[in-house]
């Protein structure tokens, strides 16, 4: 069983691969060109990317949409982590925003959320949702992981260590993607998709999320 991804980036579809145990899992061909991103909720833009390369490819395809939400900021950046200090930020320049944004001494309450969402050429899809609870760190710690987690302490751990100082063992126990992958693998391996046996083949009926 092929699974496209609807991304090009090696370490995302790493990551999935290992946390989703499915078969085998291709890159976003070169030539797909993903829509815009305007959705407003992680749910919505998962399932936009994941209709998209399905459709482009002709085979079953996930897509994941995640980010974090801080509580002093309204649930900002939220959908527009990856954005969230400008269109071209680096991981490094979103984190400083954030630092810079979220109050020293006020609210630092943050949560990872991730969606991750499953569609095939007729139009069946499904998206699950993993969520990951945490306070926000006044500078960044540790050389693990990437994104925000140099400064996201997770609610999960007792000891003050930072997302990006957790083993990747420890990290996909307890993160936001690690959940909602395994809510996905669950789903997929009911359903029969995940199975080298289940063929490429799939429901063309609609289904909600969660």
């Amino acid at each position: 069983m092929k699974l496209v991804v609807a991304s090009r980036n090696a370490h995302k579809l790493m990551e999935l691969h290992a946390l989703l145990g499915v078969h085998e899992l291709i890159a976003l061909p070169a030539e797909v060109e993903l829509p815009p991103e305007t959705e407003g909720t992680f749910s919505a833009a998962a399932r936009t990317k994941a209709r998209a390369a399905a459709r482009a490819t002709g085979r079953a395809a996930i897509a994941d949409d995640s980010g974090i939400e801080a509580a002093a900021l309204g649930g900002a950046p939220g959908v527009r982590s990856a954005r969230f200090a400008g269109e071209e930020a680096t991981d490094e320049e979103n984190l400083a925003k954030l630092l810079r944004d979220v109050p020293s001494e006020g609210d630092r309450r943050v949560a990872y959320v991730c969606a991750l969402a499953f569609a095939d050429p007729g139009g069946y899809e499904h998206a699950v949702e993993g969520r990951c609870e945490g306070l926000l760190a006044t500078a960044p710690r540790g050389s693990g992981g990437f994104g925000y987690d140099p400064a996201f302490l997770p609610a999960d751990v007792d000891d003050d260590r930072t997302m990006a100082e957790l083993t990747a063992e420890e990290k996909d126990a307890i993160s936001h993607r690690g959940r909602a992958a395994r809510r996905l693998r669950a789903w997929l391996d009911h359903r029969g998709v995940a199975t080298p046996k289940s063929g490429d083949g799939a429901s063309t009926a609609a289904e909600d999320s969660r």
